[in-house]
């Protein structure tokens, strides 16, 4: 697995486990259909989170979510649907969030969640 897969995985982990901790229960990861991968579906009280992580080791380049443009987030609502209608979900609320984590792989820099980027 290459450097930069692994530190994708390790922070999925990290945004579950901060999830977690804030309440939430992750319903799925690494949920995949023909249109695309969902990172975590996670339920807080009756809304369904859809959540984009994306993890960069600094931020030299940027920060990790500027890496999520428009099109990825419609495609976000497009696995969202799917999600939902695969397990037959009929949640509450329904919204798509995003984690950017900057950190080594080994220790968390800093961890920003951003909520309901899309409801």
């Amino acid at each position: 697995m290459a450097l930069k897969d692994e530190l994708g995985r390790w922070g999925e982990v990290v945004a579950g486990d901060f999830l977690v901790a804030n309440g939430y229960e992750v319903l799925d990861r690494g949920w995949r259909c023909r249109h695309g991968e969902i990172d975590i579906i996670a339920r807080y009280g009756r809304t369904v989170a859809f959540v984009e992580v994306k993890t960069r080791r600094t931020g030299r380049y940027g920060h990790p979510l500027e890496a999520i443009t428009p099109a990825k987030f419609a495609r976000l609502r497009v696995l969202a649907g799917e999600w939902c209608r695969v397990n037959r979900v009929h949640a509450g609320t329904v919204r798509i969030d995003a984690i950017g984590i900057i950190g080594d792989g080994l220790a968390v820099g800093s961890l920003e969640h951003r909520v309901g980027v899309i409801e």
